[in-house]
């Protein structure tokens, strides 16, 4: 496993490789096991700040093990030259970056298909960790992760807390804070308003995430804020929302309007928003068929740059989804055709094949 290899100051056994993202205390490089190959994160951190965020992040995702959270594989201290002591935790890999880097890869927004996908599993990732007592506490694209099987991992805990231990000491609200003020438009009023964090907090986040997803624009930027201070003074103290996305459906906006609550208290829990339409319908679950050629399944580009012909074309496969849907859904119903084991066995219809 790469978490035996990792943790050897002394004879490195990996090399780390380019930057791959950068948080408020630390860099994140890409990094191979000099002996399996295996790529893998290395996130590190230099300053007395820094240090504390990254011990914070190791000790919660030590203790978790999730299909929806970034796994940790070891840490390491190390101390330059100067006796500067510097930390280094070492994360799983995700291909796909975060989901900031998708947003500007795909156009600058995401379909909402796509939303409804990427929204349940980070409900379920956030729904994990408030049955485990812990807030993540800083939830935006930038720290949401895609793996290259289209999953969601939720990432960087450095302000993430446990919500059975003992109140924040003044360093720790410190050093949250000095991260929540670069990024004030996805935090909660509750927490601007230094009323602490908890599990609704996450939730408000992830309304600000899922217009982040639907605009690819930070949430509130259709508010005509003028500045991080002028946004923390409007969000944690006045009575408006973030715009919504114009062109969301219904079950979106409902959706929206349940996650962005200024009373916490009024807020759905990650369990009731999971059975709410916008995600218990998801786009993936009624694709989840298999096909039988590229055009069944309806495999095109999205259009935001092709050409008349192509868009005709892709018009066209469009149209052929609702009847080879309905095709598989009788293929279905027919395989589900009851009979008993012993049927064949019973019939007089069989005959004796003899070789030789």
């Amino acid at each position: 496993m790469v978490r035996n290899c990792m943790i050897s100051s002394g004879n490195p056994l990996w090399v780390k490789g380019n930057p791959v993202g950068a948080g408020s205390f630390g860099v994140v490089h890409l990094a191979m096991n000099k002996f399996t190959g295996e790529l893998f994160a290395v996130k590190t951190a230099y300053s007395g700040p820094g240090i504390r965020s990254l011990e914070n992040e190791a000790e919660i995702l030590e203790s978790l093990d999730s299909p929806y959270i970034i796994p940790c594989l070891g840490k390491d201290f190390t101390y330059e030259p100067n006796g500067e002591r510097r930390l280094k935790i070492f994360l799983e890999y995700q291909a796909g970056g975060s989901l900031s880097d998708v947003l500007n890869n795909f156009g600058g927004c995401l379909d909402e298909s796509v939303i409804r996908s990427y929204t349940r599993e980070i409900l379920l990732g956030l729904d994990y960790l408030h049955k485990n007592n812990i807030v993540h506490g800083d939830i935006k694209c930038k720290n949401l992760l895609l793996g290259t099987s289209g999953h969601i991992k939720l990432a960087d805990f450095g302000c993430s807390r446990r919500m059975n231990s003992t109140k924040m000491t003044d360093a720790d609200s410190k050093l949250c804070w000095q991260s929540i003020v670069g990024t004030p438009l996805w935090t909660a009023p509750e927490v601007l308003r230094n009323e602490g964090l908890c599990f609704a907090s996450d939730i408000w986040s992830l309304g600000c995430t899922i217009i982040e997803m639907a605009t690819g624009k930070a949430p509130w930027s259709g508010n005509k804020i003028s500045n991080p201070m002028s946004a923390v003074l409007r969000i944690a103290s006045g009575k408006e929302l973030p715009q919504f996305p114009t062109k969301f459906s219904r079950e979106g906006l409902d959706f929206l309007a349940k996650c962005l609550e200024r009373d916490p208290k009024s807020r759905l829990t990650t369990g009731e928003l999971l059975d709410h339409p916008f995600v218990s319908r998801s786009f993936r679950k009624e694709c989840a068929f298999s096909p039988d050629s590229i055009l069944e399944f309806g495999m095109y580009e999205s259009d935001y740059d092709s050409d008349e012909a192509e868009k005709a074309f892709q018009q066209e496969t469009r149209s052929r989804l609702p009847f080879l849907k309905r095709q598989h859904s009788r293929r279905e119903r027919a395989s589900e055709w009851p009979y008993k084991e012993n049927d064949f066995a019973s019939s007089d219809d069989w005959i004796t094949v003899r070789s030789g």
